[in-house]
């Protein structure tokens, strides 16, 4: 049986409504943290088209527009939603609690 655990990324507050935040945590890669309208979503920063950090893109309606190539992915799914994006980010399991942002990983 696999036991998950809990890891902080960053307050509520230190991710504004339609942004994201870059956060890392040891023995993870670099995280974005999203704030679409008060709902909180994590994938992988990096695009997974080239080396870019999707923190530092456009978001538009629930999708992250990559800076390098403007291709996009939706934030809830982790899917391609524009080229030259195919292949999917990892998206993590979010947890709020007492006013903080976690992700839940399974051993």
């Amino acid at each position: 049986m696999t036991q998950a655990t809990l890891r902080f990324l960053c307050g509520t507050d230190e991710v504004a409504p339609n942004t994201a935040r870059r956060t890392e945590v040891e023995g993870l890669p670099a995280l974005a943290v999203y704030n679409l309208e008060g709902e909180f979503f994590v994938t992988d920063d990096r695009c997974t088209h080239g080396e870019a950090s999707l923190c530092e893109g456009e978001i538009d309606g629930g999708d992250i527009e990559c800076p390098f190539h403007q291709g996009t992915f939706d934030i809830r799914t982790g899917k391609p939603t524009g080229a030259p994006c195919r292949i999917a980010l990892k998206v993590y399991p979010v947890v709020i609690r007492d006013g903080s942002v976690h992700v839940r990983i399974d051993d």
